[in-house]
């Protein structure tokens, strides 16, 4: 299978599609890229760009959202709230301005005051997860098994 991305006039997916090998195929069987756009865009017009999901091509499978810059041939997630990330242009990712720490806890990313900063998880306060069982004449009643022909 063929996954193919359909763009709208601002170069976002708004559709992803899966076609058959044999019709991105010429006729000695070499599958090109070019001959599955122009049959997805026969089929359900618009403008298309194959996808992967082994990432063989555009640095990521394509996403209902992303948007395809022709220039990186890459398809990038939609920028984070945080406005200090910029994209890199080598993984197509967004990134924070400060690399994040590499020592194997949890960071959350600090917007204002524009730094990784560790979480911590509260030691006291937090409701139990224990389970209490539900008293039985609080269970509903059982269903009645259904009539059988005999």
């Amino acid at each position: 299978m063929a996954h193919f991305a359909q763009l709208d006039s601002s170069n976002t997916v708004v559709r992803i599609i899966a076609i058959a090998d044999k019709d991105t195929a010429d006729e000695h069987g070499v599958e090109k890229e070019e001959i599955g756009r122009e049959f997805c865009s026969k089929l359900l017009g618009g403008n298309w760009v194959q996808t992967s999901y082994n990432h063989n091509n555009r640095k990521r499978y394509a996403g209902i959202g992303m948007t395809y810059d022709e220039t990186l041939d890459a398809f990038i997630s939609p920028k984070p709230s945080t406005p200090s990330w910029i994209l890199d242009a080598t993984t197509c990712e967004w990134v924070a301005p400060i690399p994040k720490p590499n020592d194997g806890k949890d960071y959350g990313w600090n917007e204002e005051q524009q730094a990784w900063e560790l979480y911590v998880l509260p030691t006291s306060g937090m409701p139990s997860l224990s389970a209490t069982p539900c008293p039985t004449s609080q269970l509903p009643p059982p269903i009645p098994p259904t009539a059988t022909a005999t």
